[in-house]
């Protein structure tokens, strides 16, 4: 049973209210998301191109340490866990490697 199936006293159908509003901001956050990952992949293929064209490696440790380092402290300045921020960017810069290997091996198989 769901609080729908019957009917809500004043103070749950303002609980419903708030709930429904605050998942639309919920919502419309997760599209904002999906809009700025789908940006910034257009960016990152665009490196992994350069990168195949000029033979440089899919991976460069050396900058994805940077931008752990400064995403966690990003993280803590916005009250994010650091941690999970790290890895969430772990996440996609896995995926983006994957890509760029991928047009990398596209490259030479061409």
């Amino acid at each position: 049973m769901t609080l729908s199936d019957r009917p809500l006293e004043p103070d749950e159908q303002e609980t419903i209210q708030e709930l429904l509003a605050l998942r639309q901001s919920i919502d419309n956050i997760d599209a904002a998301l999906t809009a700025l990952l789908a940006e910034r992949f257009k960016f990152t293929q665009k490196v992994g191109e350069l990168k195949a064209a000029q033979g440089l490696p899919a991976a460069d440790p050396d900058r994805e340490r940077q931008q752990v380092q400064r995403l966690r402290a990003l993280a803590e300045e916005a009250h994010l866990d650091p941690a999970f921020a790290e890895k969430w960017f772990s996440f996609v810069v896995a995926e983006v490697i994957h890509h760029h290997e991928r047009i990398a091996g596209e490259r030479a198989g061409a």
